[in-house]
C-alpha cells in the first residue's frame, strides 16, 4: 500500500475517478453536462420505522463519490456521525487504490450513525433520494463511472430491507424519476472507514473544484427541500 501523503496526492489527483477535469471544465464555463444532478423532491416513504426512543442505530448506503454523501448527512438533525468508506467486498481490497479500479465489489458508501428518536431510517432514504445522488444512474453519478459510484442500499437486518426495497418499489410504481430506480439493496457484510484524507473532504476543501461543483449544491438542496431536517452546524469526524 501507498504511503498515505502519496495516496492523498493520488486522491486529489483522480478525485473520485479523474472527475476533476469535468468539473474545471464547468468552473471555466466550458459545460456541466455531468455536473451535480439535479434534486427530486420525493414523498416520504409509506413503509417506515416511525421515530422511537432507543439506542444509536446505523444505516450504510452509497451513491457516487463518498465526499458528497457524507456532507450532505453531516448537515441532517439527529445523525450523531458519519463516515466515509467501503462497503460490499473483503476487507483486504477496501482500499482507495484498490477500490478505484471497479474491480473489488465495494462501493464507495458512509455510515450513518443516527439517533431514531430524531430522524428514521426512512427519513434518510428520502434524502438519499432526493438530494444525495440520482438513483437512476447505473454505476456512474455525473462524470464518475464505474460499479464503485453504484447506488446501493445495503440493510443491517429484515427491518431496512423492507424499508428499503417497499421504498424503491412506491417511487418506481409512481415514476417519480421518470425512468427505473439502478439502486440495489444489498445485505450489509461489513463498512470499511476510508482513509483519512478522505474523511470531511468538503469542509477542509470547500473551494476544491469538484467540491464546488458537485457537493455543495446537494447541501444547498438539503437546506432547502427540507428545512426540517437540515443543521446548519455539520457533525464532524474531527470532532469525535
Amino acid at each position: 500500500m501507498r504511503p498515505a501523503a502519496t495516496r492523498a496526492a493520488t486522491a486529489r489527483t483522480f478525485v473520485c475517478g479523474a472527475a476533476v477535469l469535468a468539473a474545471a471544465a464547468c468552473l471555466g464555463g466550458l459545460g456541466c453536462a455531468r455536473a451535480a444532478e439535479p434534486a427530486v423532491a420525493v414523498p416520504a416513504p409509506a413503509l417506515d420505522n416511525p421515530r422511537h426512543n432507543g439506542p444509536l442505530e446505523t444505516a450504510v448506503l452509497a451513491g457516487g463519490c463518498f465526499w458528497g454523501m457524507q456532507g450532505v448527512f453531516e448537515h441532517v438533525r439527529g445523525v450523531r456521525a458519519v463516515l466515509a468508506g467501503y462497503s460490499g467486498g473483503r476487507a483486504d481490497t477496501a482500499h482507495y487504490d484498490d477500490v478505484s479500479t471497479g474491480a473489488t465489489g465495494h462501493a464507495e458508501s458512509v455510515q450513518i450513525t443516527f439517533d431514531p428518536g430524531e430522524v428514521s431510517f426512512g427519513e434518510l432514504l428520502q434524502i438519499y433520494f432526493s438530494v444525495a445522488h440520482d438513483p437512476t444512474e447505473l454505476n456512474r453519478q455525473g462524470p464518475d463511472t464505474g460499479p464503485q459510484y453504484r447506488s446501493d442500499i445495503f440493510y443491517a437486518d429484515e427491518a431496512q430491507r423492507r424499508i428499503a426495497a417497499g421504498y424503491i418499489a412506491q417511487l418506481d410504481q409512481a415514476r417519480s424519476f421518470g425512468r427505473p430506480l439502478a439502486t440495489r439493496v444489498d445485505p450489509l457484510s461489513r463498512f470499511y472507514p476510508a482513509e483519512g484524507y478522505h474523511q470531511d473532504f468538503y469542509l477542509k476543501n470547500p473551494s476544491y473544484p469538484y467540491i464546488v461543483v458537485m457537493d455543495l449544491p446537494k447541501i444547498r438542496r438539503l437546506q432547502q427541500l427540507f428545512p426540517q431536517y437540515y443543521q446548519d452546524a455539520p457533525v464532524t469526524v474531527a470532532a469525535r
